[in-house]
Parts: structure tokens; C-alpha cells; sequence
């Protein structure tokens, strides 16, 4: 599955090269779904389990928003005026705070 690995890292580098001449153009390469839409058909293709597949896309459509307190503390570090790398840990925190207590408050996965 080294495919998966390229494809994820043409994104990363392809979101960096751009955001530094066109942030907008970055943002809106970042947000493609690119890596879900790959790991839906990697998982398609080795499970052929639409079960899986669907609960997958449940999951992720909880989380998606669970994780967007992430960028919070990136988006106003300027007005802030806190560092790159003190926005990014706020952001890791926040995001492990609301999805982690999703899992330790939301319902129970099946499997």
C-alpha cells in the first residue's frame, strides 16, 4: 500500500508550495478530502465490506468537526501574539480535548 504514503505526501508537499505563494489556494487544496477518498477505496478494496465503509464515513463525520479547534489558536495567533509553535500546541490541545471527549463521552464504537 505505498501508493497511500505518495498520494499523502504530494498533498503535504503540494498544500506547502502553494500556501506559500496562494494561502487561500492551500486552504482550499488542504480541504479536499484527498486522504479520505483514498482510504475509502483502500478499504473498499480490501474488505469489499460496505458495512465498514459506512460506519467509517459516520465516524469521520463527527470527528471532522471535533477537530476543527485545532485552527483556532492559528488563526488568531497574530491578534494574540503568541508564536507559531505555542498556537500549534494550543490547537493539538483543543483538538485532543473535544475529540477526546467524544470518546470518552459519545456513544460506543461497534465492531
Amino acid at each position: 500500500m505505498w501508493w497511500r504514503a505518495i498520494i499523502a505526501g504530494l498533498v503535504v508537499a503540494g498544500v506547502s508550495e502553494l500556501a506559500d505563494r496562494f494561502p487561500r489556494l492551500g486552504a482550499l487544496l488542504l480541504t479536499l478530502p484527498v486522504i479520505s477518498i483514498v482510504a475509502f477505496i483502500a478499504t473498499w478494496n480490501k474488505n469489499q465490506d460496505l458495512n465498514t465503509i459506512s460506519q467509517l464515513a459516520r465516524e469521520t463525520l463527527i470527528l471532522v468537526p471535533l477537530g476543527l479547534p485545532f485552527f483556532i489558536p492559528l488563526a488568531f495567533s497574530e491578534r494574540l501574539n503568541i508564536g507559531f509553535w505555542s498556537a500549534f500546541a494550543a490547537g493539538i490541545l483543543l483538538a485532543t480535548a473535544t475529540i477526546g471527549l467524544w470518546f470518552w463521552l459519545g456513544p460506543q464504537a461497534t465492531k
